[in-house]
This record gives C-alpha cells, structure tokens and sequence, in this order.
C-alpha cells in the first residue's frame, strides 16, 4: 500500500517514453515520409517547369549549343543529386545527365507518356523498369510559343528521401531522448517534493493513530504539502495538551477534594469514638456540612474548568462578607492546627468588609493558602490572617513563621506541579496545583497577588480584591 503511489509513478513515466518512441517512429515517420515527398516532388516539378520554360526551348531552336545544354543539365543533376533526361514529343531520348555514372538511361521510352502521372505533380517507382530502385519522377514539357518540343525528365532516387527522413528522425529520437531524461527529473521532483513528504504524513498519521503524539513531521516547505504537515503537527500537540489538561484536571480533582474528606473523615471518626463530647457535636457537624457543601462547590467549579479554559473562569460574582469567609475557611483548619499546636490569628481591620468577587472561588483561594500555611508552619508558632483597605481595594494577607520560598523559587511557584525543594519533605501527597489554581483565580477577577518569603523564617501572601 505504501509503495503503491510511487510505482504508479514509475510505471506512468516508462509508459510514457515507449509511447513516445513508438508514436515518432510510427506515426511520425510517415507523416515525415509523406511530407517530405509532397515537398520534394513539388520542388522538382518546379524545376523541370522553369527548365522547360527558360533554358531548353533554345535547345530546339539551335540558339543553345548541345554543349552549353549538357553543362545546364549536369549544373542541374549536380543540384538536385537526380538524374535529368530531355526527350522529344514521342520519348526519344536526346540528352540525358546522371547523377552516378554507373547508370545509363534508354535511347526510346517505351510507352510514353507524359500524363501518365495524371493530376499529381510526380510519379513513385522504378519509371518503366529503367531503375532498380523507387525513384521520384517529375515530367514537364519544353514549350515554345504555343507548341510542345519535348519534354524534360526528372529522376530522383526515393533513397534520398528515406536518408532525409531518416536523419530528421534522428533529430528527433535524440531530442526526444534528452527530453525522456530530463522528464527524469520531474519524476525526481514528484519524489522528493511530494511522494516522500506524503509518506513521512502517512507515517505521522499512524504514529498518531497508535497513540504516539511525540512523532513529529520534519517538512519545512511553505507549500501545501508543508502547509499540511505544520497543521498535522499543530494538531498533535493540542492532542498533547489535552491529554496533558485530563491530566492536571484529575490532579486538581484529587488536589481539591482530598483536604475537604480528610478534615471530615477525621471529625466523623471524632465523633464516632467520643473524642469529641456530646455538646460539642452541633459545632463540628456543622464544619462537616460546611466541608460537604464546599465538596459540591468544587465539584461544579472544576467540572466549569474542564469545560471552559483555566484563564476564562466563569465567575459567579456578588457582595459578601470578606471577614464571615475567612472566619469559616480557618475554622476549617481547627483539628489540624490543634495537632501541630499552631494558631490562627485573625487581624481585621473593622468588624465587616464587604467585597464583589465569586464568593466560592475567593473561598477556595483562601483554602489553599491556610493549607500552605498549616502545611509549611513549625510547631508552636502562629498564622496571621490580616485585612487591609487602600483606594478603593481590600488587602488580604496570609502571612506564616514557615520554611520559607527559596529566592530562586519564587516566580515558579506559580507553576503547575512545581515544588520547591524545602517543601519536597513536608508535602509528600502534594501535586503542586494549589498555589496555581490560587493563581488563576485571582487573575480571573481581575486582581492582582504576590509573594513575600524569607528562606527559614516564613512566607505572605497578599492578594488584592475591589471592595463593595
């Protein structure tokens, strides 16, 4: 199958040099054949015409010497390479010139007659058996006045003409030949410029079709044949970023539903061995639904990032407490921060502020940054959540006394799947994504976050958000 097109090519190309061959060396040798001799004989018969007409009538008349007659004649025969012969009106023969002198010429044509060529200008054949070859006849009458003297003859050795049409023929066999050759590269061009390019997409195609999109197309021509492999290889490596977005996508599935079903598993589990006293159960069964409740949350955020891209977040914006979230968000973090003796101070800046943002998404923001925070945090220190207003925009800041960013580090943690080499030991079930979907986010409102950290003493967090 993959051979197929090429042999086409192969077979098309030595079809057409013996097609081309055998139509000259048929057709085109008898259409030469049949010119040449409608040109020669025409030649000759206007030869013997003007002879007729100028030059032998003084023969008849004894003004032109049998001398300068004969040297007329052999001037003739040495032009036309032909045998001339000058007859009386019955066919008597009176001077004749050959062109080989090994021939000799008849002293009385038998049955002559000058017609006998009928409405064509020439005659084709051995002329009343005198020559042992086809010869081309042309026969004119010598004209004085009104009156026939003679007539003059003209041989002509049908040899000549097969030696002329052969020699043309020549010309042309090798001027065909050097076109079949230089065809040839034509044939190289169909090869090189689109037989092979058409195997290397051929190729690709099944590469991609097996699941191989590493496979790359090497044309680099700007026609259609380029032109298609640089779409080829456009399309498989969107076919790679989609395959590599399925996965983040999954990855933020696990990133973003592992923290909410720990925190409930470890409460249930509280519950269910009497950890946790009866009079406390409404508290934490209420942090429960407010986990289960962010789980359905998440569920429909990433599903809204599956469908739409990352950076074209579709946001649910509306007026809310900015304190209530922050309230809710760090209470979530109660059993963990209790285990590693850390606490959550909260520094509000008034009792309420109001913020326009999707409520859900700056909750999950806000997550993530705590969980940083709590993961990162030493035992025994304290996490700062403050609140700030500026020109029309409220501050929020997560501030830690962690391991710190590695100043090298700072401008890839933003990145997905990155991990700084300080964070490798503590996140061990980590994927990297928190702090780029905490990105995305905030881009997506139109609001701005940056980073300050100090390797060994700890990190903040400030993003901005326009106040209601």
């Amino acid at each position: 199958m993959r051979s197929t097109l090429y042999l086409k090519f192969i077979l098309i190309y030595i079809a057409f040099g013996f097609l081309s061959i055998f139509t000259v060396a048929t057709l085109g040798s008898t259409l030469l054949a049949t010119n040449l001799e409608t040109k020669i004989g025409g030649e000759l018969y206007k030869e013997a015409n003007l002879m007729g007409k100028e030059y032998l009538p003084g023969f008849f008349t004894n003004t032109l010497s049998l001398n300068d007659t004969q040297v007329q004649l052999n001037g003739l025969t040495a032009y036309l390479h032909a045998d001339v012969w000058i007859t009386d009106r019955n066919g008597k023969l009176l001077l004749s010139s050959h062109s080989n002198p090994s021939t000799s010429s008849p002293a009385q044509i038998t049955d002559f007659n000058p017609a006998e060529a009928g409405n064509e200008q020439y005659l084709i054949g051995n002329y009343h058996n005198y020559f042992s070859e086809e010869m081309i006849t042309v026969i004119a009458p010598v004209t004085q006045g009104f009156y026939t003297k003679g007539y003059i003859l003209i041989h002509k050795s049908y040899s000549d003409l097969t030696e002329t049409k052969d020699s043309i023929l020549n010309v042309i066999y090798i001027t065909l030949l050097v076109i079949y050759i230089l065809s040839f590269s034509i044939l190289l061009g169909l090869h090189f410029f689109i037989y092979r390019p058409l195997r290397k997409i051929t190729e690709a195609a099944k590469q991609y079709a097996s699941g191989n999109l590493d496979h790359e197309i090497h044309i680099n021509t700007d026609d259609e044949v380029g032109y298609l492999s640089a779409s080829l290889n456009y399309m498989s490596n969107q076919l790679k970023d989609m395959n590599s977005y399925q996965k983040k996508f999954i990855a933020n599935v696990s990133h973003d539903f592992r923290s909410p079903l720990t925190s409930i598993k470890g409460y249930v589990n509280a519950i269910a061995d009497g950890t946790i006293p009866v009079e406390m159960y409404d508290k934490y069964l209420n942090i429960i639904l407010f986990e289960t409740e962010r789980l359905t949350d998440l569920t429909q955020d990433l599903l809204t990032l599956n469908e739409f891209d990352t950076k074209e977040l579709l946001l649910d914006k509306s007026s809310f407490d900015i304190h209530e979230i922050i309230r809710t968000t760090a209470i979530s973090f109660e059993g963990r921060c209790t285990a590693k003796k850390i606490s959550i101070e909260l520094l509000f800046a008034s009792k309420t502020i109001f913020v326009y943002a999707d409520k859900r998404k700056i909750q999950q923001v806000l997550y993530n940054l705590l969980d940083n925070a709590v993961k990162f945090s030493n035992a025994d220190s304290s996490i700062y959540v403050e609140t700030t207003e500026h020109g029309g925009k409220v501050f929020v800041s997560v501030k830690d006394a962690g391991i710190g960013i590695p100043k090298k580090s700072i401008n890839q943690i933003w990145e997905r799947f990155y991990k700084t080499d300080l964070s490798r030991g503590k996140d061990k079930k980590g994927t990297g994504l928190g702090l780029a979907i905490v990105k995305e986010i905030i881009n997506a409102h139109g609001e701005s976050i940056n980073v300050i950290s100090t390797e060994g003493v700890g990190t903040e967090f400030i993003f901005s958000l326009s106040k209601k």
